[in-house]
């Protein structure tokens, strides 16, 4: 985005008189949009795009902190490309240290992916780097550094690849909704506290006098039997979050919850709501209340429409939703934060000003059986912590604080806090693929991979082993058809993202199983999906829990062909 002498003169204005600055979000992020299929609504598309990667004053809750930013916003411009079409994406980094930027859930070559170190260097300070490949496929999709922990300083965008074909999900106006968690406190601070503490942030833990105090009464959430029963496994059952709101501010569209981002609409349209989780840290519950959504689309790819009142959006997931206001009235729009420590909020609206009432946060949640792999299990057996139960291929030591003994399918499990709400909750099962699936061909083989950690000293790895520790990367034939099974021995959620990739979440619907590229699996629990490994290269495979990733739960998926020769 150019910002001339006047439009900078303004900004300054506002900067000085405490407003949030609305020339420094890109268009499709102000306040009182239209939405972004409108006439002049200004994207970033066509054969050739130039971004620059830079260091920003950013502003939020009458504070301002310094971000990584894409053309100078945050977040970053919309780019809108075309199935079928080809894209050259010039990226400069101006910063002063290296750069990159993975384009997430895209089908390209494994060169274009922007992993530094695996896919190729990075972008070193001052350079240009360039990617170029062709869009393969349609859906919401978004894009963000992959280069040590610049995406929580803001280096993320929307990325939108329209179809080819007519569009099969009919839609008269439609929003882009990007949340994330903004933190004053610099990435590397955090992660330097989760190191020394892994509970720093977490400020709500249970105390003995708590539940004296409440017992009986209507807001307890722990009986005094739990209490004892977590207190003689050391753990704690309030750890649903690494970083709460006592660190984060949470976002939609670069904007906080008392700024109120608007996006305006008509009476009797159908919006569409192209939602993005590009946080760094933090799973979101997203309600309308008042408003049914239509989930149409997960992870860039088209599911028969299913009505829902609220939906649980892991990091790095997307959901297409639409919505269909008939009253001339606000809505509220409600991220919660999975542990239910702050909230995004936004409104809905025929016009700007209008606001609706904002629903108190709800109760926070806590662990239970079946978060730490012991559902249907008796609190006796209390053997989690016996390394005599883990799997043969599983490295035993600190990293490796518990085994999950029984851990159930977790496709159909709603998220976390959400298990016990009346209205209707979006589950994995409930996705159904709009066209079948394209490899009809059953597993020739099964793979089971263990998310494994320390929560105590913040240690987090697959199959025991940190990336650090590992030797061997996940290999795979290409075109080969495999079962993968992710066993959770956690008490934490993990969303695991496999880069150029769609993978099937196994959920009883065989030849319509959701196509994903990313799954949150629950804690204590395990999904399984089935691969066809249809792109060479070597690929990302990792937590997108950013300072999990950071701490060891990432590896390389090398898909070669059977005969080793070169792909």
């Amino acid at each position: 985005m150019q910002l001339n002498r006047r439009q900078l003169l303004r900004a300054a204005a506002f900067a000085g008189a405490g407003w949030s600055v609305p020339g420094l979000f890109p268009a499709w992020a102000r306040t009182g949009t239209p939405g972004i299929a409108v006439p002049d609504m200004p994207t970033l598309g066509g054969n050739e795009i130039e971004l620059t990667v830079a260091r920003s004053r950013f502003r939020v809750g009458g504070r301002s902190g310094h971000a990584v930013t894409i053309n100078g916003t945050l977040p970053g411009p919309l780019i809108r490309l075309k199935e079928g079409q080809s894209v050259r994406l010039a990226v400069t980094n101006d910063l002063d240290e290296d750069t990159s930027i993975h384009w997430h859930g895209l089908l390209l070559p494994f060169h274009m992916d922007g992993v530094p170190g695996v896919s190729f260097p990075g972008i070193r300070p001052g350079e240009t780097f360039v990617y170029e490949f062709p869009v393969r496929h349609a859906g919401t999709f978004w894009y963000h550094s992959h280069s040590g922990l610049q995406e929580q300083l803001g280096h993320y965008g929307p990325l939108i690849l329209d179809p080819a074909e007519p569009d099969p999900v009919a839609y008269d106006r439609e929003h882009v909704v990007v949340l994330s968690d903004w933190s004053f406190t610099h990435p590397h601070t955090i992660m330097a506290k989760l190191k020394k503490e892994a509970g720093y942030f977490n400020y709500r833990r249970p105390t003995l006098g708590d539940l004296a105090r409440r017992r009986g009464g209507e807001t307890a959430t722990l009986s005094l039997e739990d209490w004892r029963m977590w207190q003689r496994m050391r753990m704690d059952p309030t750890d649903i979050a690494d970083v709460t709101g006592a660190a984060y501010t949470y976002l939609v569209n670069g904007h906080g919850p008392d700024e109120n981002w608007t996006g305006l609409f008509r009476l009797g349209e159908r919006v569409r709501l192209r939602i993005i989780n590009a946080s760094a840290m933090t799973a979101f519950n997203l309600r309308i209340p008042g408003l049914p959504m239509t989930v149409v689309n997960a992870d860039g790819n088209n599911v028969v429409p299913i009505e829902v009142d609220e939906l649980q959006i892991a990091v790095a997931e997307t959901y297409d939703v639409v919505i269909e206001p008939t009253a001339d009235q606000a809505y509220t729009l409600v991220a919660e934060s999975v542990d239910r420590s702050g909230m995004g909020r936004a409104t809905l609206a025929p016009r700007l000003g209008m606001t609706a009432p904002v629903p108190p946060l709800r109760r926070r949640p806590t662990l239970g059986m079946a978060d730490i792999g012991m559902g249907g299990m008796d609190h006796g057996a209390m053997s989690m912590r016996d390394k005599a139960h883990a799997p043969s291929g599983m490295k035993v030591g600190p990293g490796v604080d518990m085994i999950s003994m029984n851990p159930q399918d977790g496709a159909g499990r709603p998220g976390l806090g959400l298990e016990d709400v009346e209205h209707r909750v979006l589950v994995y099962t409930d996705l159904i693929a709009l066209d079948p699936n394209p490899d009809p061909r059953p597993p020739s083989r099964s793979l089971e991979i263990h998310l494994t950690g320390n929560m105590s000293r913040f240690m987090w790895s697959f199959d025991g082993r940190r990336f650090n520790e590992v030797t061997e990367p996940i290999r795979f034939a290409r075109d080969e058809r495999v079962r993968v099974t992710l066993v959770n021995d956690t008490m934490m959620q993990h969303p695991i993202h496999l880069h150029g990739h769609f993978f099937e979440v196994v959920t009883g619907r065989p030849g319509r199983h959701p196509r994903k590229h990313t799954v949150n699996v629950p804690p204590g629990s395990k999904i399984t999906f089935d691969l066809t490994a249809d792109a060479p290269g070597d690929w990302a495979f990792h937590c997108h829990l950013l300072f999990h990733m950071h701490a060891g739960m990432f590896n390389v998926v090398t898909v070669r062909p059977l005969d080793g020769a070169s792909a």
